[in-house]
């Protein structure tokens, strides 16, 4: 349901933010990306939020290498799209 992927989305949030998690992360980056993707693309306002926040810490927690760059390459034009689209939440269009 829609209530346990977005507290999902949130445990993720939290756990990236509070530890390093590179090798996690490296095992299961396709997994999450298509995740993310999926939330963000299909998801109401407050999954579309978490989806979008959980996006920035993965990049980030891979740091500058070859990955997070394919990692941004398939989320970048979703989040895009989002900003862009005038009937998207403004919850969302600001994650």
């Amino acid at each position: 349901s829609a209530k346990t992927r977005q507290a999902a989305l949130e445990s993720l949030k939290s756990a990236f933010s509070s530890k390093i998690l590179y090798e996690f992360i490296m095992e299961r980056r396709m997994t999450l990306t298509d995740s993310i993707e999926r939330c963000i693309k299909k998801g109401k306002s407050e999954e579309q939020c978490a989806a979008a926040g959980l996006a920035c810490l993965l990049c980030v927690q891979m740091g500058s290498g070859i990955e997070s760059e394919e990692i941004f390459k398939t989320l970048g034009p979703v989040l895009k799209k989002i900003v862009c689209d005038g009937t998207a939440s403004i919850q969302a269009r600001q994650a």
